[in-house]
């Protein structure tokens, strides 16, 4: 009898240590882990495939096939990351401007970053005559500043995230008909002018990139560029061992879509390198650009974004 009782309660305890280890087992499942992930850098690499995605295309000229499919190309991978997108079609002079503008965050403040997104009708500075009436395939005159700001679009929502409340937000805007100046009908900077007539709210900070995939880099301070956010950018880029791309020295003055933001009394800057052979020419194909050269102005607009959102002191009290 005493034997029976004693395997009743061994076989007792053993349920009740098999439950315990069950029960334990399951809350180790289910638990959801600590988020310990770290933010995915920036990918020159990936930026550069994005600029052979939009030279694959053909030239984005405003109203052609190539430029719808850009069109939906860049809406599409921005909302599966996670942006607001919306595209903003404005009459100006006559012609047709459609802005994309992706959305991240909330509140204040508001940094815009932007590049334009279409190509020149004609290669009008083209060293041939007879090339000159082709369209610019647009490899660094649009694909690499589009590259960009699309690679920031999948890096840049995990750091927004990365905090319970959201520090601000960050705008990546599109701007189409800036490039076809000189050309009959047509304007500089034109999307861009329509997008900061509409504006109802007032960005803080504003930084145009364009053609800043060329191999050989070297982006000077623009003369129109706020003084005080050159200076904050070039120091982060100094500090990040790109002293040798962003030089701190006075250079062009340049007609580009930071302009109406300048006019508005916007504070912005053009990160631009304007020795570049083959600007306006048939010859503006992929083998200029290079994946380092995007990975350094991409990872300068990274840690920018960050120091503005307070991002970094978030993370490293």
């Amino acid at each position: 009898m005493r034997k029976k009782q004693l395997l009743i309660l061994a076989v007792s305890l053993l349920i009740i240590l098999f439950i315990g280890v069950a029960a334990a087992a399951a809350f180790w499942i289910w638990e959801e882990p600590a988020n310990t992930a770290q933010p995915e850098p920036f990918d020159g690499e990936r930026a550069y495939l994005d600029v052979l995605t939009q030279v694959d295309f053909g030239p984005r000229l405003p109203a052609s096939a190539a430029h719808a499919r850009t069109i939906e190309w860049i809406k599409t991978s921005l909302t599966s990351a996670g942006w607001q997108v919306e595209v903003q079609e404005s009459v100006i002079q006559g012609q047709t401007a459609r802005n994309i503008v992706a959305r991240y965050g909330a509140g204040e403040p508001l940094l815009l970053i932007g590049a334009h997104y279409d190509t020149r009708i004609y290669a009008d500075q083209d060293p041939d005559p007879l090339q000159r009436t082709q369209p610019v395939p647009g490899a660094n005159d649009g694909a690499s500043g589009v590259g960009v700001l699309m690679e920031l679009g999948r890096v840049l929502p995990a750091r927004l995230d990365s905090l319970q409340e959201q520090p601000g937000q960050v705008w990546l805007v599109f701007f189409d008909a800036e490039d076809n100046g000189r050309i009959p009908g047509w304007e500089w900077i034109m999307g861009s002018t329509a997008f900061v007539e509409r504006l109802t709210l007032r960005p803080d900070a504003t930084i145009i990139v364009d053609m800043i995939g060329d191999a050989d880099l070297n982006i000077y301070w623009e003369k129109h560029s706020d003084p005080v956010l050159n200076t904050e950018i070039w120091q982060i880029a100094e500090q990040l061992g790109y002293a040798e791309t962003f030089i701190p020295e006075y250079r062009y003055s340049i007609t580009d879509d930071h302009i109406p933001f300048l006019n508005a009394g916007l504070p912005a800057v053009d990160l631009i390198d304007f020795d570049y052979p083959y600007w306006h020419t048939v010859s503006d194909t992929p083998d200029k650009v290079s994946a380092a050269s995007l990975q350094a102005v991409g990872d300068t607009l990274v840690v920018w974004v960050e120091r503005r959102l307070g991002l970094d002191e978030a993370e490293n009290p």
